[in-house]
């Protein structure tokens, strides 16, 4: 967080230390827990946290999850503007729903979505408009509301979610075979074109370089609109940046995911040549 926004201070950044561990115990608890196998567990999960941010009783599903969110909501929701509050709320909201509904319908039913379907909502269940709302709260800065309907900005964040998503994918898909996940792109392809898993990984490597293009496509046109490296589109624009091109490192390192790197992309990865690539 500190390369995204050098100026945060020592508060800032534990905050944005504890929501990623908050994020990452929901996330293992919907993907490798019993809750994640269970609707009435994950939608009992999600109502609890609804009721927190929104100003309700916690319920007593995750009382430990809850209290935590609870003390986060706390310090983040009292330096945040209203209009963010309600975004990062519905964002959140939209995350954990999809994860309880959909993708625990999908793993009762052993119901593998189309490619389209799960590009869509993979966005949400990745919580990656939340990690992007979270962004710009510890930097301090707002894009006006606005710039989320115009179509290069809106395109970007989506192009640059696409890219985030797909590349965790990539690396997390043995350990989510492992577990009978099956809510992965390459997993997806695979299955529904009948392809080894290699082919399947390299059509998605294919897949984030193409959007990458899109991605950088966006953020030029973008920044045609912008005054200056202070203007909250730059500094957003900027945090997108870094949020695919850290993912990438941390994916490809973590110890998360057990296994060496296996993606090679030419706008991600390092050339042989030591030139740096695009991001």
């Amino acid at each position: 967080m500190a390369l995204v926004h050098p100026h945060a201070d020592r508060h800032d950044l534990e905050l944005a230390a504890d929501w990623f561990a908050w994020l990452f115990l929901v996330d293992d608890e919907l993907d490798d827990g019993a809750i994640g196998r269970t609707p009435a567990a994950a939608a009992a999960l999600a109502d609890g946290v609804c009721g927190v941010l929104r100003g309700g009783g916690r319920g007593e599903a995750n009382p430990a999850l809850l209290a935590a969110l609870s003390d986060l909501w706390d310090r983040t929701a009292a330096h945040s503007s209203a209009a963010w509050r309600t975004r990062f709320v519905g964002h959140l909201e939209e995350c954990l729903r999809t994860a309880a509904f959909w993708e625990a319908g999908n793993r009762i039913a052993g119901i593998v979505p189309d490619r389209d379907t799960y590009v869509d909502r993979r966005r949400h269940t990745g919580a990656i408009y939340v990690c992007m709302d979270l962004i710009e709260r510890f930097g301090d800065f707002e894009v006006p509301p606005a710039r989320y309907r115009d179509a290069d900005f809106s395109g970007a964040l989506d192009a640059a979610c696409d890219v985030v998503c797909w590349t965790n994918d990539v690396y997390s898909l043995e350990k989510e075979r492992s577990f009978g996940e099956v809510h992965n792109l390459a997993f997806i392809i695979g299955h529904h074109e009948n392809l080894s898993e290699a082919e399947a990984v390299s059509r998605v490597c294919a897949e984030i370089d193409t959007r990458t293009r899109q991605y950088l496509a966006f953020e030029k046109q973008a920044r045609t609109r912008t005054a200056s490296d202070h203007d909250p589109v730059e500094r957003c624009l900027a945090g997108m940046r870094t949020w695919i091109r850290g993912n990438f490192d941390w994916s490809s390192r973590t110890a998360r995911y057990g296994h060496a790197p296996v993606l090679s992309t030419s706008m991600l990865a390092p050339s042989g040549d030591g030139q740096e690539p695009a991001l």
